[in-house]
C-alpha cells in the first residue's frame, strides 16, 4: 500500500528516489511503466465521469499516464511547485507555456542569451500568431524594466545562460516582473533543482529539458514545466491535452532513473567542471574562461548566493579564432563532439555553427558568442583524462 506522504518535509535526495511513486497492487518496489494508450472504465457513467473532469482518473495516455505523472509529482517535489506537466521534449514545454499562456497582441521580455532554437520559437514562430518579443541583455535590469510594457504577459530567461554562463538576479527580476503584473520564467536546465530553485527565489513557472541534467545520461527526450497548480491546470494543461505534446511513458521512467542519482551526480558534474575551469585558466592558448565557479566570472558573487553549485557547463575562447576552436575539437579522443549536455559523458561543441549556428552573425555578435567559442558539458570520466584530451588540441 502507498502511503500518503508530505513529500515537502524531507530532502532533496529522499525526494529523487521516492516522491511520486504509488504502487500498484503488485506491491512492486521499483516504478513500473505503465505502456497503455487508453484506459477501461468501470462503466458508461464513470467514462462520462472521467471526460468530463467531474472523477479524477486515467482517459489516455496523451495527457494521463501513472508513470508520466510519477515524473511530474517527483520532480515538482524537487522544484518546490505544486504541479508539474511532462512533455515530449526541452522545446515542447516551452511551446507549450506559449500557447497556454499567450494570445495575439501579447508581448514577453526574453533574454538575448537562450538556446538558439528558444529565440527562433519566439521571433519567427510565435511572432506569426502575433506575439511580439522584445529580447534584452541578460543582467541589465535597466534593459528588462525599459522593454516592459502593458501588454508583457512573462518574462522568460535561462540561468545560467548558454553558453556564457551569465548569472541572472532571479530575486530582482521576479519583483520587476510582479510589480507590472507579469509572470517571471526560468528555465532552469544548468543547474536543475539540485543546485538552484528559482520558485523559491520568486519565479512563477519553471521548465526543463528533461533530455540533459534530469535523465543524465543522454537516454531520452522530454521536458516539463513546473508552477502553481490552478495556473498550469487552467491555462497550460489544456493545450497539452488538446496539442498532443505526449511525454513517452518510457522516457517518464528513464527519468525517474536519472532523478535517482540527481543530487550524485550535479555535485560531481560541480567537482570535475571546477577544476577543468581552473586549468582552462591558466593555459596560454586559452583567452577567456565563462564559468560561474570562477571568482573572474562577472556575476561570481551572486551564483554564490543563489546556487548551491556552479554547474557543469563552461565555454572559453581559443586563440586563434574559428580553426583553432575547431582544431582543438576534432584532436579530441575521448570527448564526444556533440551538442547536447548534461550527460555523464563530457561532450564539447562549437556554439557559433551548432547550437546557436541558425542566428545572424549580427544576433551571435549581440549574444556574446564569437567564433573562436567552445563550450563543454564535464562529465563524470576522471579530469585528468578529461584534461588530458583537450591538451592535445591546444598544445597541438
Amino acid at each position: 500500500m502507498t502511503k500518503n506522504i508530505d513529500w515537502k518535509k524531507y530532502g532533496l535526495g529522499t525526494q529523487s528516489v521516492r516522491a511520486g511513486q504509488r504502487r500498484t497492487p503488485e506491491n512492486e518496489h521499483s516504478d513500473p511503466i505503465f505502456v497503455t494508450s487508453s484506459y477501461v472504465f468501470d462503466s458508461a457513467q464513470q467514462a462520462q465521469a472521467r471526460f468530463s473532469g467531474e472523477e479524477a482518473g486515467n482517459i489516455y495516455s496523451r495527457f494521463t499516464n501513472p508513470t508520466v505523472r510519477t515524473f511530474e509529482e517527483r520532480l515538482a517535489a524537487l522544484e518546490g511547485g505544486e504541479r508539474c506537466i511532462g512533455v515530449a521534449s526541452g522545446m515542447a514545454a516551452i511551446m507549450t507555456l506559449c500557447m497556454g499562456l499567450l494570445k495575439a497582441g501579447d508581448h514577453v521580455v526574453c533574454s538575448r542569451s537562450v538556446f538558439g532554437n528558444t529565440v527562433l520559437l519566439f521571433q519567427n514562430f510565435m511572432a506569426k500568431f502575433g506575439v511580439e518579443t522584445t529580447f534584452v541583455d541578460l543582467t541589465d535590469l535597466n534593459a528588462w524594466e525599459s522593454a516592459v510594457s502593458p501588454k508583457t504577459r512573462f518574462l522568460f530567461l535561462e540561468t545560467p545562460s548558454n553558453p556564457l554562463t551569465e548569472i541572472a538576479d532571479i530575486k530582482a527580476l521576479a519583483g520587476l516582473a510582479h510589480s507590472h503584473g507579469c509572470l517571471l520564467v526560468v528555465d532552469n536546465v544548468f543547474c536543475t533543482p539540485a543546485l538552484q530553485k528559482p520558485l523559491e527565489l520568486g519565479a512563477d513557472i519553471v521548465v526543463h529539458s528533461a533530455t540533459k541534467y534530469l535523465d543524465g545520461q543522454g537516454r531520452c527526450v522530454g521536458g516539463a514545466i513546473v508552477g502553481p497548480r490552478e495556473l498550469l491546470d487552467k491555462e497550460i494543461y489544456p493545450f497539452l491535452r488538446t496539442g498532443g505534446a505526449a511525454m513517452s511513458p518510457f522516457n517518464a521512467w528513464v527519468f525517474l532513473t536519472g532523478l535517482e542519482t540527481l543530487k550524485l551526480r550535479m555535485k560531481a558534474h560541480c567537482d570535475n567542471a571546477l577544476g577543468l575551469a581552473e586549468w582552462l585558466s591558466g593555459h596560454p592558448k586559452v583567452e577567456r574562461v565563462f564559468y560561474p565557479g570562477l571568482p573572474s566570472h562577472p556575476q561570481y558573487q551572486l551564483a554564490q548566493t543563489q546556487q548551491s553549485g556552479a554547474g557543469g557547463i563552461i565555454s572559453f575562447e581559443v586563440k586563434g579564432g574559428q580553426d583553432a576552436a575547431w582544431h582543438l575539437i576534432d584532436q579530441t579522443m575521448i570527448l564526444s563532439i556533440t551538442a547536447n549536455l548534461g550527460d555523464v559523458k563530457t561532450t564539447i561543441t562549437h556554439p557559433a555553427t551548432t547550437t546557436h549556428g541558425r542566428l545572424s552573425p549580427e544576433e551571435r555578435v549581440k549574444a556574446g558568442i564569437k567564433d573562436n567559442l567552445v563550450r563543454i558539458s564535464v562529465g563524470l570520466e576522471d579530469l585528468e583524462d578529461i584534461i588530458a584530451d583537450l591538451e592535445r588540441g591546444l598544445n597541438g
